[in-house]
C-alpha cells in the first residue's frame, strides 16, 4: 500500500533519504559504511551488492549474453551494451548545470563536475599529484615511476600503462570505429577524433590565440602557431646546430648537408649545389658581363 500512498517511513540518519522499506534503507546504508560482503570465489574481489557480484562472474565465465543489434558487439553486463549503443545513436543524456555539457553516463558526469569543483581526491603515493579519478590517470599516472605496462595487447604483445590506451590500440587490429559523425557518417576509433572532425561541420575553432586573434580548431596547430610569437625553434639541425620552426623546414635543410649538394654542378666555375644552382648561375653570368 506504501508505493500507493508514497509513504517512506524508513529515514538514512546519514544523509536524510526515505525508503519505502526497511531492506531497502538496509541495502542503501552499505553506501555510507563501504561495506563488502560478497566476495568473488575466482579472484578474491568484493562487492556491496550480490547482483554486482553476479554480473562480475561473467568476466569469469565469459559469458557475453547481451548483444548489441547496430554492430553485433556483445557484452556480459546489460548497462555496458546500453552505454554502449548511445555511441550509436550519439544520446548524451546527463548534462551539467554548471557548463551544459553532456555526457553518455552519470560517471563520466561526476567526473566531469570534479572539475568544476577543483575536487581531486586521489594522489600519487610516489610524488604527491592529485587526480581526479583513481582507474584510469592516477594508474597511468603512478606507471611512470614503476616504469610498469601490465596491458598486453593479445594481437602483438605491445604493452601499455593503461587499459583505455590498450582498448584504443586494439582498435587498430580490429578495424572497430565505434565513434561515428551524426554529419557525414564518417566514423572513427577515438571519440577525440571525432570531437575534432565534428568541428569542421560546426566551424567551432576553440583555440584563440591571445596575441593576434586567430582562432584554430586543433590543439596541435594552436600550439604551433603560437611558437611563432614566443620565437621557439624546436627542431635543430645535429649538423650546424641551426633551429626550425617547423620540421618540414628542418628536412629541408638537412639536405644541404647530405650527398645530394653535389647532384648540381655549375659549368662556369665547377661549384655544386642541391637547389640554388640556377640562382648561382644568373649571378655569375651577370658578373661576366662586366668584367673587363
Amino acid at each position: 500500500m506504501r508505493i500507493h500512498t508514497g509513504e517512506k517511513p524508513f529515514t538514512c540518519d546519514q544523509c536524510g533519504k526515505r525508503f519505502t522499506h526497511k531492506i531497502t534503507l538496509q541495502e542503501h546504508m552499505i553506501i555510507h559504511t563501504g561495506e563488502k560482503l560478497h566476495e568473488c570465489d575466482q579472484c578474491g574481489k568484493t562487492f556491496s551488492w550480490a547482483s554486482v557480484l553476479k554480473e562480475h562472474m561473467k568476466v569469469h565465465s565469459k559469458e557475453k549474453p547481451h548483444s548489441c543489434s547496430s554492430c553485433g558487439k556483445s557484452f556480459s553486463r546489460l548497462y555496458n551494451l546500453k552505454v554502449h549503443q548511445k555511441r550509436h545513436t550519439g544520446v548524451k543524456d546527463h548534462m551539467c548545470f554548471e557548463c551544459e555539457k553532456t555526457f553518455t553516463t552519470v560517471e563520466q558526469l561526476k567526473l566531469h563536475k570534479r572539475i568544476h569543483t577543483g575536487e581531486k581526491p586521489y594522489m600519487c603515493s610516489h610524488c604527491e599529484k592529485r587526480f581526479i579519478q583513481s582507474s584510469g590517470i592516477l594508474k597511468s599516472h603512478e606507471s611512470i615511476h614503476t616504469g610498469e605496462k601490465p596491458f598486453k595487447c593479445s594481437y602483438c604483445n605491445m604493452r601499455f600503462t593503461g587499459l583505455g590506451h590498450l582498448q584504443t590500440h586494439q582498435r587498430i587490429h580490429t578495424e572497430e570505429k565505434p565513434y561515428k559523425c551524426p554529419h557525414c557518417d564518417k566514423r572513427f576509433c577515438q571519440a577525440a577524433n571525432l570531437k575534432t572532425h565534428e568541428r569542421i561541420h560546426t566551424g567551432e575553432k576553440p583555440y584563440t590565440c591571445d596575441q593576434c586573434g586567430n582562432s584554430f580548431r586543433v590543439k596541435g596547430l594552436f600550439e604551433i602557431h603560437m611558437k611563432i610569437h614566443t620565437g621557439e625553434k624546436p627542431y635543430t639541425c645535429d649538423q650546424c646546430g641551426k633551429r626550425f620552426l617547423w620540421d618540414s623546414n628542418l628536412k629541408i635543410h638537412l639536405t644541404l648537408h647530405t650527398e645530394k649538394k653535389h647532384l648540381y654542378s655549375c659549368s662556369l666555375c665547377g661549384k655544386s649545389f642541391s637547389r640554388l644552382l640556377r640562382i648561382h648561375s644568373v649571378s655569375l653570368k651577370t658578373q661576366l658581363v662586366f668584367v673587363c
